[in-house]
């Protein structure tokens, strides 16, 4: 069995988000889940936007409210601007000020507009700031190969901080094609069974295996299988982060050319002379071709299994 390695054409994932037709579209209905899901460049671009347009329109009604501001030079528009973003901002160096009841009116909404934006601006970017994420890492390649003499898919998990995450749980499912009884084709997904889901306890690393047996959904499926049928590995992984106290996940996708017949993974776990545990991230992804005597191996104690 060759591994993936391959001149084939690779089997592109799906990118951004689908493509959804119908649905109305209201952005300011949920504003703010737009905010906590865009980019740290698009919130702060929409918030430097806001704050801009908000100062230009304060200072449009300044200045048609002809000589109201003290200290501004007479049809300066320059003026009014910086007199509304001293305003909005509650900042008052004093060498600009009101002096029309016309303009106090309009500084006491501005005022209004201005702590209104900053509680809204604080929240946002402080909900985004503090939204716990998990730092984990999954393997460049997931493997089908021998291990503990049974045919296994498997791949390992790294916790990149180090720190405790508490009652981890992960699920892998394999995305195929189906075809129904009245002949509708769509695309299933299948729930692997590992040999253990849980961990009370995921600091380092997690190797995770499925032991493909009659009853898997990858059973007799080979590479050539795999590719022809856009098969996806969907893996998903959820536990407590003891430092933030909340749930953190993450998700990642295998595809066909992710996958690598018959290698093992390099070890990166040893125990130093002192008794501690050393972690090498620098071969987290390497991997290695089983050798003959290991098939011979496993594929011995995979028949003894079957009978």
């Amino acid at each position: 069995m060759t591994d993936t390695f391959s001149d084939r054409e690779p089997v592109q994932a799906p990118t951004g988000d689908p493509v959804r037709v119908g649905f109305p579209f209201t952005p300011l209905t949920d504003f703010y889940f737009v905010l906590l899901r865009g980019s740290w460049a698009a919130v702060l671009t929409i918030f430097c936007c806001g704050f801009l347009l908000t100062n230009l329109v304060f200072a449009g009604l300044y200045f048609a409210g002809g000589d109201c501001i003290e200290g501004a030079r007479p049809g300066s528009f320059a003026d009014a601007f910086y007199f509304s973003v001293q305003t909005i901002a509650t900042i008052g160096y004093g060498a600009l000020t009101p002096k029309t009841d016309y303009a106090n009116v309009l500084v006491t909404i501005e005022a209004t507009v201005g702590l209104l934006g900053t509680a809204l601006s604080t929240g946002i970017i402080f909900a985004k700031f503090a939204r716990p994420r998990a730092n984990v890492r999954f393997t460049d390649k997931v493997l089908i190969s021998p291990y503990d003499g049974k045919r296994s898919l498997y791949f390992r998990v790294a916790n990149i901080r180090g720190n405790d995450v508490s009652e981890a749980s992960v699920s892998v499912a394999v995305l195929k094609s189906h075809v129904s009884a009245e002949g509708h084709s769509l695309r299933r997904l299948h729930e692997l069974e590992l040999v253990r889901a849980r961990t009370p306890m995921f600091r380092l690393s997690w190797l995770i295996i499925h032991v493909i047996d009659e009853a898997s959904p990858l059973s007799g499926m080979e590479l050539d299988d795999l590719f022809a049928d856009r098969t996806m590995i969907v893996v998903s992984l959820r536990g407590m982060d003891m430092t933030f106290a909340q749930t953190v996940s993450a998700r990642h996708i295998y595809l066909p050319q992710d996958v690598a017949y018959d290698h093992h993974f390099e070890d990166i776990v040893r125990t130093l002379a002192d008794g501690r545990i050393e972690f090498d991230y620098t071969k987290f992804h390497e991997t290695r071709p089983l050798t003959p005597t290991e098939l011979g191996a496993g594929q011995r104690a995979e028949a003894e299994a079957l009978r």
